[in-house]
């Protein structure tokens, strides 16, 4: 059991797990999860953390098939008073480990050793239920979006490349 299923437990959260075989040759761990498990990949986020210039890391929460845009980041973690911060950038894999306890691709939002300020996708908001890493490669927790926002303490925010 991950970190992310015992807070979902704790928290009483309304979720569903599910599994699939992970190929160690997937160009991209969400694209995978979501052809795997057969479901629109505007329904599957990928956790990515980022480092504000002064050191801070930050957590951004977007669709798989979808780029993060640093500069839209940045301003909502200001925005949203959760960073002040010009500029972000993709934080080092090792830092990205050590903060959440997680290997990357399987990298969940919920339960990280450190609670890092935290931004959803907006499209997020339009969807009934979202997946997201359940801690392992080829594991996803399925859970509505308020309910992880909530947990988390995050925010919605416009922070994808249009």
């Amino acid at each position: 059991m991950t970190p992310a299923i015992k807070l979902a437990k704790q928290r009483n959260l309304d979720y569903q797990l599910h599994e699939y075989t992970h190929d160690s040759n997937a160009a991209s761990f969400g694209l995978e999860a979501a052809e795997k498990l057969a479901i629109s990949a505007e329904r599957v986020f990928k956790t990515l953390v980022v480092m504000a210039e002064a050191g801070a890391l930050a957590v951004a929460i977007l669709p798989v098939d979808k780029t993060l845009n640093f500069k839209k980041m940045a301003k909502a973690l200001s925005t949203h008073n959760m960073l002040t911060c010009k500029k972000v950038q993709m934080a080092d894999p090792n830092q990205v480990e050590r903060s959440t306890g997680y290997v990357l691709g399987g990298v969940s939002p919920l339960g990280q050793k450190k609670r890092l300020p935290t931004l959803i996708h907006v499209s997020a908001q339009a969807q009934v239920t979202i997946y997201v890493s359940g801690g392992r490669r080829g594991l996803e927790i399925e859970l509505p979006p308020e309910q992880l926002a909530t947990t988390l303490a995050a925010r919605f925010a416009d922070i994808i490349d249009d």
